[in-house]
């Protein structure tokens, strides 16, 4: 198995595991939040998405890359999809900081 798809499956994994202890938190909202919402959700949790600070570019390969892999995606929305991403999830907005669950710290102890 490819470096590429072990880690895929590893983000799956983590993916499965905060679902199960928090909510998904949204997408930001905009023009194509439902649509990106369909592509990025249908495989993993929206925290894979708040974490990433791309440039235009490297999400221009990204969304191609899921693409590639299924993610349900008109290619008609390509660029918008890619503007809204590379709008909301820049290099220079600050990283996204998971809310900390009580329960799930006391789980933890």
């Amino acid at each position: 198995m490819s470096r590429a798809k072990v880690a895929f499956a590893a983000l799956l994994f983590a993916s499965s595991l905060c679902a199960q202890s928090a909510p998904s938190p949204d997408l930001p909202a905009g023009a194509i939040q439902n649509r990106a919402r369909t592509a990025c959700t249908s495989c993993h949790d929206t925290r894979i998405v708040l974490q990433q600070r791309l440039t235009k570019t490297a999400w221009s390969k990204e969304v191609d890359k899921m693409m590639k892999w299924g993610a349900i995606v008109d290619p008609a929305d390509r660029d918008a999809l890619v503007d809204y991403l590379s709008t909301n999830f820049p290099p220079e907005k600050p990283a996204y900081v998971p809310p900390r669950l009580a329960s799930h710290k006391s789980q933890i102890q």
